[in-house]
C-alpha cells in the first residue's frame, strides 16, 4: 500500500512514522480498556471494593477521556498535536505507575482518571493529525485503519490478560504491559516534525457552535450517549458478569472486539450500501438481540450472543462521528470531538449505576435463596436485561432518523453552500 500523502505538507514530515505512532497510541488506549476489564475482579478482591466502587473506578476512565478530548479539540489549532501527545504520554505514564503502586480506592480513582486523560488526548490529536497528512479517499481509508486498532488492541489486550490471569500472575504485571505501547509511541513521535493544521472555514468556532445548535446535531448528541453505553457498558463489565456463565469472559471480549476490528476494516461498502442511518438502525436491533442473549444464555451460547452483540455495536462509534462530519460539516472538528466526548461522558455516568444495579440484584437474588456462582450469574444476567433498555430506545430513535433522512441529500465535505442547507429535524 502506498498512501496518497498530501503534497502540501513539509518534506520534513514523516507521515508513515507519525501514523504508526498514532496507531500505538490508540493501542495504549485499547490495552487500558481491556486489561482493566480483565483485572476488575482481582481489584475488587485485593482492595475489598463493592461493584459500585468498581463502577466509579471504571467511570474515571470515561470522565478523563471526554474532558481531554474536548479541550484538545478546542486548542488543537493553537498548540498543535505535538504538545497534546506530550500531555498524553505524561498522563499515561503517571496513570500506569499510580495504578501499579495504588494504596487503595482513592489512588485507583486518580490513576484511572489520568489514563482516561491520556486516551482523550490521543483521540483529540491523532484524528486531525492523520487528516492533515493524507488527502482524498486515502485520508478516509487511513482514518478507518487507525480506528481499527481500538477493537484490535482490545483483542490483543484481552488475550494477554487471560493468559496472565490463568498463569497466576499478579494484576500489577498486567498493568505493566500497558507501558509497552506507551513507550513505543513516545519513541516514534520523539524528534518528529508535525504537519501544520490546515485552517479551513470549518475551524471557525462561531460557525462550529452555530452548526451545533441545530436540531439535527442535538438529536445525534443525545443518541450518542445511548450508543456509547450500549457498546461500552456490557464490554466493561463482561469479566464480572460472565465469569460464572460457563464461558470465558475474556474470550468473549476478544471475540466481540475481533469481529468489530474486521467489520471496521471492511465496513466502507456496507455503510455505502445501507447508508449511515440504515447501519445505525440495524446496529441497534442487533445490539438489543446480543445483550438480551447475554442476559439469558450460558455456556457456548454466550459466544453466539457475542457475535450478535459485535455486529450490533461494530459501526456505532465511527458511523456517529461520520454522520456529524458528513451531514453537519460546519460543526467541524469541535463538533466531532463534542459528540465523541458525550459518548464517553455518558459511559462514565452509567458505570456506577450499572455497579449499583449488580449490588441490588445480588441482594434480591440472595433473598430468593441463591448463593455462590448461581447468585453471581443471576445478578449479572438481570443487570444485562436492564441494559437492553439503551438499544431499545435507539431502535425507536434511529427508525425516526432513517425515515426522516431517507430522501435527504447529504451535503458534501467542505462544501459550505451545501452545508448551510443541512437537513433539520
Amino acid at each position: 500500500m502506498n498512501p496518497t500523502i498530501d503534497r502540501s505538507i513539509s518534506s520534513a514530515v514523516n507521515p508513515s512514522r507519525l501514523f504508526l505512532a498514532s496507531c500505538f497510541a490508540l493501542i495504549t488506549t485499547a490495552f487500558s480498556f481491556s486489561i482493566r476489564a480483565g483485572i476488575l475482579p482481582q481489584l475488587g478482591n485485593d482492595f475489598g471494593l463493592s461493584a459500585e466502587q468498581l463502577g466509579f473506578i471504571n467511570s474515571m476512565w470515561f470522565v478523563g477521556f471526554p474532558i481531554a478530548m474536548i479541550v484538545g479539540g478546542l486548542v488543537y489549532h493553537s498548540v498543535g498535536p505535538k504538545v497534546i501527545m506530550s500531555v498524553a504520554f505524561v498522563a499515561h505514564t503517571l496513570g500506569i505507575l499510580l495504578t501499579i503502586y495504588a494504596g487503595g480506592y482513592s489512588t485507583l480513582l486518580i490513576s484511572t482518571l489520568l489514563i482516561g486523560i491520556g486516551n482523550g488526548c490521543t483521540e483529540a490529536a491523532c484524528n486531525p493529525l492523520i487528516a492533515d497528512m493524507y488527502s482524498g479517499s486515502t485520508m478516509n481509508k487511513m482514518l478507518n485503519r487507525f480506528h481499527m486498532w481500538f477493537p484490535g488492541g482490545i483483542v490483543v489486550g484481552s488475550l494477554i490478560s487471560k493468559f496472565m490471569t490463568d498463569a497466576g500472575l499478579p494484576w500489577q504485571a498486567q498493568i505493566w504491559i500497558i507501558m509497552i505501547p506507551t513507550l513505543i509511541y513516545a519513541f516514534l513521535y520523539f524528534g518528529q516534525v508535525f504537519p501544520k493544521p490546515r485552517v479551513e472555514g470549518v475551524t471557525s468556532l462561531a460557525k462550529n457552535f452555530q452548526a451545533m445548535l441545530t436540531p439535527l446535531y442535538l438529536f445525534i448528541f443525545c443518541c450518542m450517549a445511548l450508543t456509547a453505553i450500549s457498546e461500552f457498558g456490557p464490554q466493561q463489565w463482561v469479566g464480572l458478569i460472565m465469569s460464572k456463565s460457563g464461558a470465558s469472559p475474556m474470550l468473549i471480549l476478544a471475540l466481540v472486539t475481533g469481529l468489530m476490528a474486521v467489520g471496521r476494516y471492511f465496513g466502507g461498502p456496507i455503510i455505502h450500501r445501507l447508508d449511515q442511518t440504515g447501519v445505525l438502525l440495524g446496529g441497534s436491533i442487533f445490539a438489543t438481540l446480543g445483550i438480551y442473549l447475554f442476559s439469558t444464555q450460558t455456556g457456548g451460547m454466550a459466544y453466539v450472543a457475542a457475535v450478535f452483540f459485535a455486529i450490533g455495536v461494530c459501526y456505532f462509534w465511527p458511523t456517529m462521528i461520520g454522520f456529524v462530519a458528513e451531514r453537519i460539516p460546519l460543526s467541524g472538528a469541535l463538533g466531532m470531538s463534542i459528540v465523541g466526548g458525550v459518548g464517553m461522558f455518558s459511559t462514565s455516568i452509567f458505570q456506577p449505576i450499572i455497579g449499583r444495579w449488580i449490588d441490588a440484584e445480588r441482594v434480591e437474588k440472595a433473598s430468593a435463596s441463591l448463593s455462590g456462582d448461581a447468585l453471581e450469574l443471576a445478578a449479572g444476567q438481570a443487570t444485562l436485561a436492564k441494559m437492553t433498555t439503551f438499544p431499545i430506545i435507539l431502535i425507536v430513535a434511529f427508525t425516526f432518523l432513517f425515515f426522516w433522512m431517507r430522501n435527504r441529500k447529504s451535503p458534501g465535505h467542505g462544501n459550505e453552500s451545501a452545508a448551510l442547507k443541512q437537513p433539520q429535524l
